[in-house]
């Protein structure tokens, strides 16, 4: 018989952040392991997610801003005034224009003017710009899948509503009239 013991159960399995916490308690007794240890795993996800994120613009051949551009053309249907993707980027109408200037030229999005007002432009995704965006969105989305696969239907669901209630009060925190004076 082979005296290799049987792989631990998943909840027994250690992770980064368990060696973490076990250097931490010791320099640090007030600690509160659990705490310490959901908002470690959490800013580690949020990073993990990040390089995939980056990693997909890289193999799609897109800058953070052109993906950001595309992305929120999509949201808006796939058409929009260069006002209206100003107005969700946060951006000035130049720097738009020249985003648009360069995603044209790539074959990304196509502006033609507007069938109700003449004097306006639209804005359109292109075939070729959608499935850039979607393929470059596939890969982060394949990876949550992935990573969130591990829980039941149930426990992402408890997860979701959880982290709900956790940013419900990281949000009201951030209002401005919930500081102190």
């Amino acid at each position: 018989m082979d005296p290799t013991p049987a792989p631990p159960a998943p909840s027994e399995r250690r992770d980064w952040t368990d060696g973490h916490v076990a250097r931490w308690q010791p320099v640090l007794p007030g600690l509160d392991p659990v705490v310490e240890g959901a908002v470690t795993r959490m800013k580690k996800l949020s990073v993990h997610l990040r390089r995939v994120r980056e990693q997909s613009l890289v193999d799609f051949d897109l800058e953070r801003h052109e993906f950001d551009t595309l992305h929120k053309l999509a949201g808006r249907g796939g058409s929009a005034a260069p006002s209206e993707l100003a107005q969700d980027l946060d951006l000035a109408p130049a720097s738009v224009s020249g985003r648009l200037d360069v995603l044209e030229k790539r074959g990304f999005v196509r502006r033609t003017q507007s069938t109700a007002d003449r004097r306006r432009v639209v804005v359109e995704l292109t075939v070729s710009g959608r499935e850039t965006w979607l393929g470059a969105m596939d890969v982060l989305g394949h990876e949550e899948y992935r990573l969130l696969g591990v829980l039941t239907p149930e426990e992402r669901t408890l997860l979701n509503d959880m982290l709900r209630r956790v940013m419900v009060a990281a949000e009201a925190d951030d209002a401005p009239d919930a500081r102190p004076h």
